[in-house]
């Protein structure tokens, strides 16, 4: 993207070279002047077939990444999820932003919550503004949210539902690298055996469960959807295993009565919202009693600021908060600052060979590591991670 003065205004060129007319504001010390978005694609060493996306052997990493450009000189960048061919939606974002202070967070979401009435999310938007702020003020983020960059135990999350003479390589390996927990993924109610005989060889590991009823991408087929019943009897199989940390998300990410329901039949805590949409839905989980552990991913669900807000709901309510981390190397980075300033008991790890940090993380010019199964923010200005240029020039 180009910018510079054209008759009193900005312009931006986006991918693909269309020219957009940006009015600069009247307000604020500083100005975004412009959005570059970048498609990018990493091809996996083979395919795993992820839960959520029932029948589809993934194969691909894609993502939208996002620079957000300020007459400072200095650029936030944020990313989010895509699918084959990119959506191309910058133009319309920097209608909404240009001449805005990235300073004015608030603002700017109440900006973003009308390109949320439309679509798609925005809340990765965000993120990059708060790049921004940090980058202005020589801190990184998780010190602005006046939190300490305090290691945080990492859970291992698997992508695939398996079998349990499968997965025990893989958990085995898990703990011999210093993880002291493993998320399971399930698909059908039988697969309770998968979790017998995980605890059976792992005795003392802490396990989650992931049952990715919350919400599907449908692209090859139709998830396998479970009742109430199947719900409550997979909890109840999970009792009897023991020690397991939470059961997330057997049930549609709106079924705030059936999670209440459910939360007050089984002693296994429930968890989830990774994919809801703004605080306003965690209020209603917390008003109804639905869950025990909140999970809003700051890339998908909220955003950072409001991230943090939820956050601060689950404490006063007594609830735990460990957000969603399967996105992208810069989605990863900002919940890691908001999990800091939450002190969140755990950090999803997402680990599914072929899909790995390095993965995870293409677009980095650093992979964000664990280090004997603790992890902490990155440390520089802003979010604190450099975009790989290469990997633009290849995309």
């Amino acid at each position: 993207m180009t910018v510079g003065p054209v008759d009193g205004c900005r312009r931006a060129t986006a991918t693909g070279g269309r020219t957009l007319m940006l009015t600069p504001g009247a307000h604020g010390a500083m100005q975004i002047t412009g959005i570059t978005q970048h498609h990018l694609t990493h091809q996996l060493d083979g395919a795993f077939e992820p839960t959520w996306i029932p029948g589809y052997p993934q194969g691909v990493h894609e993502l939208e990444l996002f620079e957000v450009e300020t007459d400072a000189g200095i650029t936030g960048i944020t990313a989010s999820p895509s699918f084959a061919g990119g959506l191309d939606y910058a133009d319309a974002l920097s209608v909404f932003l240009a001449g805005e202070d990235p300073h004015d967070v608030e603002g700017i979401l109440r900006k973003l919550d009308a390109v949320d009435l439309v679509g798609p999310r925005p809340w990765h938007v965000e993120l990059a503004l708060w790049d921004i702020i940090g980058k202005d003020a020589g801190k990184p983020v998780y010190e602005l949210l006046g939190a300490a960059a305090e290691p945080i135990p990492v859970y291992a999350s698997t992508g695939e539902a398996q079998p349990a003479d499968e997965r025990l390589p893989y958990v085995e390996t898990r703990i011999e690298e210093g993880f002291e927990a493993v998320k399971l993924r399930v698909e059908s109610p039988g697969d309770i055996e998968t979790v017998r005989g995980v605890r059976e060889a792992f005795p003392e590991l802490t396990l989650m469960v992931d049952a990715n009823k919350g919400w599907s991408v449908r692209v090859a087929r139709e998830e396998e959807r479970w009742s109430f019943a199947d719900a409550l009897g997979f909890a109840r199989g999970l009792e009897e295993v023991g020690d397991v940390a939470w059961l997330e998300e057997p049930l549609p990410r709106h079924d705030y009565r059936g999670y209440a329901r459910l939360r007050k039949k089984t002693d296994v805590p429930i968890a989830g919202g990774e994919f809801n949409d703004g605080p306003h839905q965690f209020r209603e989980f917390v008003q109804q009693e639905s869950l025990d552990v909140l999970q809003p991913d700051a890339a998908l669900a909220t955003g950072i600021k409001r991230g943090t807000e939820v956050a601060a709901m689950a404490d006063l309510h007594g609830l735990e908060f460990v957000p969603h981390t399967w996105t992208n190397g810069v989605g990863f980075a900002a919940n890691l600052h908001v999990m800091a300033a939450a002190d969140s008991a755990w950090c999803e790890y997402p680990f599914e060979p072929p899909w790995t940090p390095a993965v995870r993380d293409f677009l980095l010019t650093d992979t964000i590591e664990h280090d004997g199964g603790y992890i902490e923010p990155p440390s520089g200005p802003g979010l604190g991670i450099e975009i790989d240029r290469s990997v633009l020039d290849e995309g």
